[in-house]
């Protein structure tokens, strides 16, 4: 297996970030530090990160349905909570990707970073569906704006799904990931969004986890999410 796909699936960053960390010189193979990210590596090998020793840790998916208040973070330092305090594990959980503190819904936890690379990624168009309460209903005009694709400060958004699913509610499909997103476009059309709720990511809905729970995804769940970003169900070294 690869240097990078090896720290990926240990669980230490994704298989992008875990490059970053490797051409840093942080990583040791054996004894001796190791630049290269294609370096070939194996269960045996005595491979660390800043000295801690990396194992391949057995893979984790958790479903989490944020609070508002939570941050999608790992572990922030100060008042806040951290969303991977919701979770009852021992495995390194990070997010895959985030939803901001004033966001709820559903947030997926994970130690594979490169199964969280290709959910993340817009080049594999996973697709996240999100319910956002606006200040005032929306006008025909808003509603294609947002399925045409609106303007930002970084850049045009791609095309949307977008369906009016009550007086003041609206369903928005996305297949990127910008910060902010749902907030800025429904901005850039001239209303504001009072509340946002993720209702599913790729093939994964929240259905009825209650708002703070979290579970573990079953094997054939985590298959669902590896066949939503074109990965084979049995992922290969």
């Amino acid at each position: 297996m690869r240097l990078a796909k090896y720290l990926a699936h240990g669980g230490v960053a994704s298989r992008r970030k875990a490059e970053e960390i490797i051409a840093k010189g942080l990583v040791t193979v054996g004894g001796e530090v190791v630049t290269d990210p294609a370096r070939d590596v194996g269960e045996g090998d005595d491979v660390r990160v800043n000295g801690a020793l990396v194992g391949a840790e057995a893979r984790e998916v958790w479903a989490v349905n944020k609070p508002a208040g939570v941050v999608s973070t790992a572990r922030e330092p100060g008042a806040r909570p951290a969303v991977v305090d919701l979770v009852d594990s021992k495995a390194r959980l990070y997010p895959v990707g985030r939803l901001d503190a004033d966001s709820t819904g559903l947030l997926l936890l994970t130690n594979d970073g490169a199964l969280a690379n290709r959910l993340t990624h817009p080049r594999y168009e996973v697709p996240k569906v999100y319910r956002a309460r606006l200040a005032k209903p929306p006008g025909e005009r808003e509603l294609a704006r947002l399925r045409e694709g609106v303007e930002l400060e970084d850049g045009p958004t791609a095309p949307a799904q977008v369906r009016q699913v009550g007086d003041r509610e609206i369903e928005i499909v996305l297949r990127e990931g910008r910060n902010r997103q749902v907030r800025r476009m429904v901005d850039a059309v001239g209303n504001r969004v009072v509340a946002l709720r993720r209702v599913a990511f790729g093939p994964l809905a929240l259905g009825g986890l209650a708002e703070g729970k979290a579970r573990r995804l079953t094997d054939a769940e985590i298959e669902e999410l590896r066949a939503a970003t074109g990965e084979d169900a049995s992922p290969g070294v």
